[in-house]
């Protein structure tokens, strides 16, 4: 087997790998030339061992070759100091490095507790070496149990950590020690693309990562000693060679040569040349593959990493000749040279990198978090914006289910057909709610009760709807409060919908903070609500505030209710129906620009257009409707004597000029100043509903 001199241009993988490194992020080296230091950066560099120093080493001379910008410190502690393992801290000293501290980390055994009994001595003699030395940065490599030692101790004392060899992955207790290491640093320099996108995927600053290559390929890739065989003989026929061998006890055995520490320029030649490396070190999946020199791995260690084509690995034991099998296939082959760890150049990436970091920036590293739904809070604020109710309304052509914020937005809303009887009704109101809360779940809102609203008279004490209009049929003594609260687990408010409506007003509405006001609700048929100093007047038998049926004419037409002359008979979208069908019956409604289909229903609505088309006789209708309506607000006025009047509902803006009128006209000059003024809320029943939610579940008694 014979070496060469391996330039990144001659290196083996075509095509685009040859830009593996070349095409470094154009926004981060912009950073890096923005930023700088006004002084010398204060590099401590911390070594556990002879792997690790061979990747530090280059970069340590690197830091060295610019004394303008880095002042350099060296602490060799671990393995280095220990005679078993070479007392690896001499070939520092012979590469002419200062080492201005020495710690004894290493406690001796073989078991884990040793282990971690070494982590926690590095940590109590650790700080007095980082309060003297005082670094700007330390550098920290892998994933050894020192180095976890190592950042533990700087992270908690502010010093900025740049790791390397962050984000690869091995395949066992090194992976869970390497992203711990990963989670305390600030800054990363990472030897593959891969691992770069590991870093990212553990939420790491991406302008924080430099995707350098591994610093040990600059000298691997530039490794010009051919003459090995002088190296070769050297620690094949040593006395010490012999001496280690006797030791351990196989001299005998003519297959094997054992020795504590081979120099690594020394090393890289013997592994150059050799016919198979094996093992288990991450020195096989990685170094190895810059000379192509074929690889067993052994066991799951390094399972995990990238590696080149001449890695073959044995993972489980060796109970079928497995490993002798990998021998026969593997030994003396020549592999093309992977370039997957580096290209030669990752120190001068280094240093630059370092060079870029401004001291000026706040410590306290940040994490990239990807785009998730918010967290549900305990901050006030945040659970103040999230409470919720469910309210129902039941009108007399649809059912409705909402889910209302505490704002009175309607987060979302549902709406069927309101069925005829009360099973089907009384299933459909379950099954809706069932899937407002699940839905409101899924919405981050905190769903804290239902709120009902319906037509007729309800007690709102007991949750039960005494009996209702005609509109809303078998809906009379139903217990309402029973069902949903078994249902969903949650207190339910029932009351009329004319009183939701004013409650409605006070929480969301022109009602907002008056002591006193009245409401009244047009639609199908005619409701309202009072409040007095704040509260809503429900009445000694929860009949109050019934203003659809004041009567405003003795010998007035029929009401739904079974008297005559009431605000209803004449202002409610029934009465203006019942209005529009005579019209339409005798001809008289439709006018030019206007038509009904004949599948179509008249309504309403075709008096309304009818009118402002020009149509006389709907205009009069109208004009008599609203006159019925403002005689009941004079009613109101007398009675009650509120500081706002309020309608609401579709019909109000039509009626609300006739209204005025009417007061300026026929109430006492005392009154004649109260204010009357439209809704502007859109769902008033819905927001009235989650009103009483609301209100009652959010006030605390202090």
């Amino acid at each position: 087997m014979e070496i060469g001199v391996y330039s990144y241009q001659e290196l083996c993988f075509p095509g685009p790998h040859e830009l593996y490194f070349k095409n470094l992020s154009k926004r981060k080296n912009q950073v890096m030339e923005k930023n700088g230091n006004n002084r010398k950066l204060r590099v401590c560099v911390a070594t556990c061992n002879r792997a690790d120093y061979s990747k530090l080493a280059p970069i340590m001379f690197g830091i060295k070759t610019e004394p303008e910008f880095f002042d350099l410190d060296v602490v060799v502690l671990g393995s280095h100091l220990i005679d078993d393992y070479g007392n690896t801290y001499r070939m520092i000293e012979q590469d002419d490095f200062d080492i201005n501290t020495r710690l004894h980390t290493i406690v001796r055994g073989e078991d884990e507790a040793a282990m971690v009994e070494s982590v926690g001595l590095a940590l109590v003699k650790l700080p007095d070496v980082l309060n003297r030395l005082k670094p700007d940065i330390m550098i920290v490599h892998g994933d050894r149990f020192d180095a976890l030692a190592l950042a533990t101790s700087a992270a908690l004392m502010n010093i900025r950590i740049l790791h390397i060899e962050g984000g690869e992955v091995s395949g066992t207790i090194d992976d869970s020690i390497r992203h711990a290491i990963t989670k305390l640093a600030h800054y990363h320099v990472c030897c593959t693309r891969s691992a770069e996108q590991h870093l990212i995927s553990m939420c790491e600053d991406h302008d924080r990562i430099l995707l350098a290559g591994c610093p040990s390929y600059d000298k691997l890739l530039c490794a010009k000693n051919k003459d090995y065989m002088s190296i070769i003989r050297m620690w094949l026929g040593s006395k010490e060679m012999v001496r280690v061998m006797r030791k351990k006890g196989i001299e005998h055995h003519p297959n094997f040569r054992a020795v504590k520490h081979v120099p690594f320029e020394q090393f890289i030649q013997l592994v150059a040349h050799a016919g198979c490396v094996i093992g288990n070190s991450s020195c096989g999946v990685r170094e190895v593959g810059a000379f192509g020199t074929p690889v067993i791995n052994l066991g799951t260690r390094q399972i995990g990493r990238e590696t080149g084509e001449n890695v073959l690995h044995v993972r489980d034991a060796d109970t079928q000749d497995k490993i002798l099998q990998a021998l026969h296939l593997q030994f003396g082959k020549q592999y093309p040279c992977s370039k997957i760890y580096g290209d030669g150049n990752a120190v001068p990436r280094i240093l630059k990198f370092l060079k870029s970091i401004d001291l000026q920036e706040p410590l306290q590293k940040k994490f990239c978090f990807p785009p998730v739904k918010d967290n549900i809070s305990q901050d006030i604020d945040h659970i103040l914006e999230t409470l919720s109710a469910l309210a129902v309304d039941l009108g007399g052509t649809n059912l409705r289910v909402a889910i209302v914020s505490m704002k009175g937005e309607i987060v979302k809303k549902y709406t069927q057909f309101n069925p005829k009887t009360y099973e089907e009704r009384i299933n459909l109101i379950l099954q809706m709610c069932v899937e407002a809360a699940a839905e409101a779940v899924k919405l981050n809102c905190r769903i804290l009760g239902v709120g009902i609203s319906t037509g007729g008279r309800v007690n709102p004490r007991e949750g039960v709807v005494l009996h209702s209009t005609k509109l809303i049929q078998e809906w009379n003594s139903v217990d309402l409060r029973t069902p949903l609260s078994d249902t969903l687990h949650l207190p339910v408010w029932v009351d009329n919908d004319g009183n939701c409506a004013a409650m409605a007003e006070r929480k969301f509405g022109q009602g907002k903070g008056l002591e006193n006001f009245v409401t009244f609700i047009t639609g199908t048929g005619i409701g309202g609500g009072i409040i007095h100093q704040h509260e809503l007047i429900h009445g000694s038998s929860f009949c109050a505030a019934e203003l659809g049926h004041l009567v405003v004419s003795l010998d007035g037409p029929d009401c739904s209710c079974g008297s005559h002359g009431c605000i209803e008979a004449y202002a409610s979208g029934m009465a203006l129906q019942k209005e529009a069908k005579k019209l339409h019956d005798e001809d008289l409604l439709l006018v030019e620009g206007m038509s009904v289909p004949k599948d179509e229903a008249v309504g309403a609505l075709h008096l309304i257009q009818a009118a402002k088309l020009g149509n006389v006789k709907a205009q009069s209708i109208l004009r008599t409707a609203g006159t019925a309506l403002g005689l009941g607000v004079v009613n109101i006025l007398h009675t009650v004597n509120p500081s706002l009047v309020i309608l609401s509902g579709v019909l109000a803006s039509h009626y609300i000029h006739t209204v005025k009128d009417v007061i300026r006209q026929q109430a006492l000059s005392s009154v004649q100043d109260v204010d009357v003024v439209v809704s502007d809320l859109v769902d008033p029943a819905l927001l009235g509903a989650a009103s009483m939610v609301l209100d009652y579940t959010t006030r605390r008694v202090y």
